[in-house]
């Protein structure tokens, strides 16, 4: 922090330009809200799309970062300060019929940290308490990368998938990776999909899954044409979607991880013969961040084998529009601002 009162953040100031400008150091927390040391920021495809313009529900300038791990920086109920914690981006309101059935991962007024109110990618933020979480045993690193994984553990409770399961995971990116890792987690029997032979192979090489195709055709051969019980997309590509609906088994379900601009189509027939589920999974729960820290503290994720790089701020302004633009062998980047 600065004398004169201000912190530098990370801005995407408008499509194609990232900087590190100043914001005011908070000095007014409301009430029920927490003020956090931040500790670390990872980086994800949303952060990405936001430097390329493609994000549709962004106002630009925008402080991003929502991959979010602090420490608690002044006295408040229920609180030690220094205490270790994961930020919960999703701000819900509490009040409208999603919050009130118990799902405030897709409230009707949700704002998300760095994409519909400012980020954590600066020294300091303030945040409701009910959206910080104890990340009691867990490194500064892994507890910034629950939140990404938590996505993808989402997705896997919304399956409803179990032992031995067929599941097809396309996009092998880092929600890809993560959605993966606990279907596996889950006894499932996983095989992935992507147009990238180095994905498929990083994948291999990092986290055993020795089962991946580049085509929808293959991936189905693979199985004597009786396709997946479960098929996550995780490509966000409208095509890809349509283009996956001939893997999901009779009986099974395909759950859209990602998200597009495009309408998507299929073949209703198809559909209702196969008695299909069409499942969306949007963001996640308490509980999904609780199963991703369990893991982590169990060794049953490897937040080695899943960290790509760890970069300081100052070193970020200078390469992140080089990471937005090829991530072929990234995972996951990540700001280290704090220990």
């Amino acid at each position: 922090m600065s004398a004169t009162g201000t912190v530098m953040a990370g801005v995407v100031v408008a499509p194609g330009t990232f900087a590190l400008e100043p914001r005011p150091v908070i000095t007014k927390i409301p009430d029920g809200w927490v003020l956090i040391d931040i500790c670390a920021v990872g980086l994800c495809g949303t952060d990405y799309h936001i430097l390329e313009g493609k994000h549709p529900f962004l106002a630009y300038p925008r402080v991003i970062g929502h991959e979010l791990s602090g420490r608690i920086a002044r006295p408040a109920p229920g609180w030690e300060v220094g205490a270790l914690v994961v930020v919960n981006p999703y701000l819900s309101c509490g009040k409208c019929r999603a919050c009130r059935r118990g799902k405030p991962n897709c409230c009707y007024n949700i704002e998300v940290l760095g994409v519909h109110r400012d980020g954590g990618l600066l020294a300091q933020l303030a945040v409701p308490a009910t959206n910080l979480y104890p990340a009691t045993g867990l490194t500064p690193l892994q507890a910034a990368m629950v939140e990404f994984l938590a996505i993808g553990a989402h997705a896997v409770q919304r399956s409803e998938i179990g032992e031995n399961d067929r599941v097809l995971v396309t996009g092998v990116g880092p929600i890809g990776i993560g959605t993966a890792l606990f279907a596996r987690l889950k006894g499932a029997d996983v095989t992935l999909l992507d147009l990238s032979r180095e994905r498929l192979g990083l994948a291999a090489e990092r986290f055993g899954f020795d089962q991946g195709h580049t085509s929808v055709a293959a991936a189905i051969d693979a199985t004597d044409g009786e396709g997946y019980d479960a098929l996550f997309d995780a490509t966000g590509h409208g095509a890809a979607i349509e283009g996956g609906f001939p893997a999901v088994a009779h009986g099974g379900s395909y759950v859209l991880v990602s998200v597009v601009k495009d309408d998507i189509t299929f073949n209703d027939p198809e559909f209702h013969k196969r008695e299909m589920r069409l499942i969306g999974s949007r963001n996640a729960l308490e509980a999904d961040f609780n199963w991703v820290m369990s893991a982590f503290r169990e060794a049953l994720i490897d937040a080695d084998a899943l960290c790509s790089s760890v970069m300081s701020l100052s070193d970020l302004e200078g390469r992140f529009t080089d990471l937005a633009s090829d991530r072929s062998g990234l995972i996951k980047a990540i700001v280290q601002l704090s220990e």
